[in-house]
């Protein structure tokens, strides 16, 4: 793993290493191409024909990480209504889609399409790249990009991931889904089903997800590479849960990235080198933040106020429940200071911790569970 290198390289983007910013405005980068050129698109079928503008290839010719297009245009990756006698594609403004994905057109396994961001704060993208550059709005984006100092950089570089999930990949340990490779302005991950589902779920099953949701918190804001991810938003739609029962950020678009290493030297680098990168998302003459303003409990605060509520509530017995519910209003006050909050967290996990069963519904550390308490 080179987290450290990896960092290093794509710190030349804005906003002190919140990779919110650096690149989910412009889901376009380069390392090996990820979209094919207009001559190498093959022609396919009209009615299950993609088109370069769904997929952005029109907008982005060199996206980031590892190119998934040619599955798409095989038909190995195809929307859940594909499957269907009559195939249409799927509305073009939703943040992500159910699909499947084949490597030998007979078995299939789900999968999720997604987007960096909207289509809507693309196209604001857009716009400001071709103004920046004196252009029509429908101007080519790619070729704006390319004349620019930092493109050129990058361009250079040995390996350049602007991209969470592939900065910090599932396969190490983050908490987050398996990366499959990127099309145009999309990218393709295992798929999950949404923590929301869940909230009807039995007491040890709850327990359990709020016992790891809790857990990744915690891994997020304390970690062995010194990297603090921080939300900046929550809600149950952001979780997700696989098949074995295993809870994952499913979007980390609201997610940002603090390099404890590299510190305030990283937001003075970001002030002197803005440029239409800086532009994308906020304006050009939006402030960036200190690092030194994001307190440690502010992912915990988010997510007991707006999602641990809606899961934990009433599904236990006095006087668990009561515990449990005076826990999370402690965690969730965002006027307590961090310490506080941090121990009102840590008290919680403690209490959901024997709460939860071991048997194989808990596939992701079952039979683990039966010889060690670890798990």
């Amino acid at each position: 793993m080179e987290p450290r290198l990896r960092i290093e390289v794509a710190a030349l983007l804005p906003g002190w290493l919140s990779l919110l910013l650096w690149f989910s405005a412009l889901s376009c980068s380069v390392s090996s191409p990820a979209s094919l050129s207009p001559s190498l698109v093959p022609q396919v079928r009209t009615s299950n024909n993609f088109g370069r503008a769904f997929l952005s290839l029109d907008k982005c010719n060199a996206c980031i990480g590892t190119s998934i297009c040619k599955k798409f245009f095989k038909e190995e990756i195809r929307f859940d209504n594909w499957l269907s006698s009559h195939p249409e594609l799927p509305l073009d403004y939703l943040p992500s889609y159910p699909a499947n994905y084949s490597d030998d057109s007979k078995t299939w396994r789900p999968v999720e399409i997604s987007r960096l961001v909207s289509k809507h704060q693309n196209e604001i993208s857009d716009r400001r790249i071709c103004a920046s550059a004196a252009l029509p709005k429908t101007c080519s984006i790619e070729r704006v990009l390319r004349k620019t100092v930092r493109f050129q950089k990058w361009l250079q570089a040995k390996r350049l991931t602007p991209d969470l999930v592939q900065i910090f990949p599932g396969a190490e340990g983050w908490p987050l889904p398996k990366y499959l490779g990127s099309c145009g302005r999309f990218l393709v991950s295992t798929s999950t089903s949404p923590l929301h589902e869940f909230y009807g779920a039995p007491p040890d099953q709850a327990a359990d997800l709020a016992y790891q949701l809790l857990r990744v918190l915690e891994s997020l804001r304390s970690n062995d590479l010194n990297y603090f991810l921080y939300f900046t938003r929550v809600d149950a739609t952001m979780f997700g849960i696989l098949n074995n029962g295993h809870l994952f950020i499913r979007d980390a678009s609201a997610l940002g990235v603090i390099d404890k290493q590299e510190g305030s030297q990283a937001a003075t680098r970001a002030r002197e080198n803005k440029d239409i990168f800086s532009c994308l998302v906020t304006g050009c003459q939006a402030e960036l933040s200190s690092c030194d303003t994001i307190p440690e409990k502010q992912s915990l605060v988010l997510v007991c106020q707006q999602v641990l509520p809606q899961l934990l509530q009433g599904k236990f017995s006095s006087p668990v429940q009561e515990q449990i519910d005076v826990l999370l209003a402690k965690c969730g006050e965002g006027v307590q200071p961090d310490p506080e909050v941090l121990r009102a967290a840590s008290q919680l996990k403690d209490i959901l911790r024997p709460l939860r069963t071991c048997d194989p519904r808990f596939a992701y550390r079952y039979p683990d569970c039966k010889y060690n308490d670890k798990f």
